[in-house]
């Protein structure tokens, strides 16, 4: 069975469930093997993680030489990896970061790419959402190993014992994919929410909400969630422009999302509209996101979200 390599998600040693849903897709088409490029005193921890949904190898990459540096590196580093290996395919968390590596790592390796596939069959046909989400289609690379990014909530993680076996790994990272340096990073203030691209479930806000988020927050809060805002919000400043979901922002592909005070122009639906299970609420009957919705509500949102944050607090508690 030809292996199937996953580029480790984590921050600071600690694996994230991308990780984990992209460890259960590798499964249906050969032997996973994870590879966890960073701190090599953390590799025994992330072992431990990714050998419980299938890993059978843990390739472990020092970022020591790279850590500094934008993703030519990276991509280096996996091009290195690859090479002489019978592998099945190359799957990537989709990020704008890990999209760059996996381009790179392509034209590398002579080999097909495709990005943000939401779905992977046995025999390597993806599915994916195109043209500002307008249409679903499937495709399949033809040429070398397949390069897959798949976006985040795309299959639940399932368990499944592997090996785990460490195997270290030494790259050679030429000066030219060296060039570009980080001299600085600034963490994102924490919020306690989960990422916005990771979430299974998101509330965003838009237009309707009139500035005030107070009612999203709460129900992100007491659901779990990460906040969302639409365009129209992130233009009027009442939110950051990370938090933006849409064509222009962040694609999101949460197991529920809710939309509250959007109208759903196809700038935000496409950045949101394969969400599993999408629920509207909004005060205009002829919105168009009623016509993309499971669960629609008419109504205010600032009635509408502190009654149902208050019922699921009730039923919680």
């Amino acid at each position: 069975m030809s292996e199937v390599l996953v580029l480790v998600d984590h921050t600071a040693g600690t694996v994230k469930k991308p990780t984990y849903e992209l460890l259960t897709i590798a499964g249906r088409l050969g032997e996973p093997s994870a590879v966890f490029i960073g701190d090599a005193d953390a590799a025994q921890t992330v072992a431990n993680a990714v050998k419980a949904y299938g890993a059978e190898k843990v390739y472990v990459i020092d970022d020591a030489q790279i850590r500094d540096h934008l993703v030519a590196p990276r991509a280096e580093a996996l091009q290195q990896l690859a090479a002489g290996k019978d592998l099945a395919a190359i799957l990537l968390p989709s990020s704008a970061e890990n999209k760059e590596i996996a381009g790179r790592l392509a034209v590398k390796l002579g080999s097909g790419l495709i990005t943000d596939a939401v779905d992977i069959a046995a025999d390597g046909t993806t599915t994916q959402s195109v043209f500002a989400g307008g249409y679903t289609v499937t495709a399949k690379v033809t040429t070398g190993t397949p390069i897959v990014t798949v976006k985040p909530n795309s299959a639940a993680p399932q368990q499944a014992g592997g090996a785990g076996v460490i195997e270290q790994v030494t790259v050679t990272i030429s000066d030219s994919a060296r060039a570009a340096r980080i001299e600085d990073t600034q963490p994102r203030a924490a919020t306690g929410r989960p990422e916005l691209t990771e979430a299974a479930i998101v509330v965003s806000g838009g237009r309707g909400t009139g500035g005030d988020f107070g009612p999203v927050e709460e129900l992100a809060d007491v659901l779990g969630a990460a906040v969302g805002a639409s365009r129209a919000a992130v233009d009027s400043g009442w939110k950051p422009h990370t938090l933006q979901v849409g064509q222009t922002g962040k694609t999101v592909a949460p197991q529920l999302y809710v939309a509250s005070g959007i109208s759903g122009a196809i700038q935000h639906r496409a950045g949101m509209q394969t969400s599993k299970t999408v629920v509207a609420v909004n005060k205009d009957p002829e919105a168009p996101i009623f016509d993309l919705v499971d669960f629609g509500v008419i109504g205010d949102l600032h009635t509408v979200l502190p009654a149902l944050t208050e019922e699921i607090g009730r039923r919680k508690g």
